[in-house]
């Protein structure tokens, strides 16, 4: 569970965030969903310890992060981008690497990798070397290096942004398999349809804070709209950020 309290974040003269709190809760898909500019960065970079708020505080399964940064760390993985892969090396190589430095010993690593691969059915992939891969297979090493040290709690920031149309179809079969699998998945997005398709707890965010929150079907009754689109722009006031 990943749990923000009075969040307070100032960068240069932009109050990023803003006495922001939520819950995100395990088994479940949480969404952070707001304009460009709302914070939803901000709070996940928070959240991952990347930034220190100025005041308020995160938790990750009762682990302060400010106090705690290396412990909750362990706790949480953070998916990357794909387009990142060291391209000379096979996924089991990249992944066994970042378990390794997620604390795990070599032996340790090098079952979790084998444990993860099964997982999440790579092992047609597992000892080809990264170059060449496609989109969904990047995405699959990338996700696989984010879980291998078995953390509860998977953060992704606008984890579809640049997909084609197939490989967010496989992203989204990902992040539901992980929350079958009883994680807690907290991720950004300022694309309606990602959201409503994937959230079961939505968190919408306007200038650091949060304007509302529920299931899309309680915001939409909250705001007396019929999709969640309308609902946003009824919430926050503002056609500025909305994303087709």
């Amino acid at each position: 569970m990943i749990k923000v309290t009075n969040l307070v974040k100032k960068i240069g003269d932009v109050n990023a965030l803003n006495s922001l709190s939520f819950t995100a809760q395990d088994g479940k898909i949480t969404g952070l969903l707001g304009p460009n500019g709302a914070g939803k960065t901000t709070c996940l970079r928070t959240v991952f310890g990347l930034l220190k708020a100025d005041s308020g505080n995160a938790e990750i399964d009762g682990i302060d992060v400010a106090k705690e940064p290396m412990t909750a760390k362990q706790k949480l993985g953070l998916f990357p981008d794909p387009c990142g892969l060291y391209e000379r090396l096979t996924p089991r190589e990249y992944i066994t690497f970042f378990a390794q430095l997620s604390g795990l010993n070599a032996s340790e690593a090098k079952q979790a990798t084998t444990e993860v691969i099964n997982k999440l059915a790579m092992n047609d992939i597992a000892d080809r070397r990264c170059q060449g891969f496609s989109q969904g297979q990047r995405m699959k090493t990338a996700l696989a290096q984010a879980v291998v040290h078995n953390p509860l709690n998977i953060i992704l920031d606008e984890p579809t942004r640049g997909l084609d149309v197939m490989s967010t179809r496989i992203l989204r079969e990902l992040l539901l398999l992980l929350k079958a699998q009883g994680h807690c998945v907290l991720f950004s997005s300022h694309v309606m349809q990602e959201v409503a398709a994937l959230c079961d707890h939505v968190v919408i965010m306007a200038n650091g804070q949060v304007v509302a929150q529920g299931s899309v079907a309680a915001l939409c009754e909250q705001a007396g709209k019929e999709t969640l689109e309308e609902a946003f722009v009824a919430l926050i006031g503002s056609d500025e950020g909305i994303a087709a």
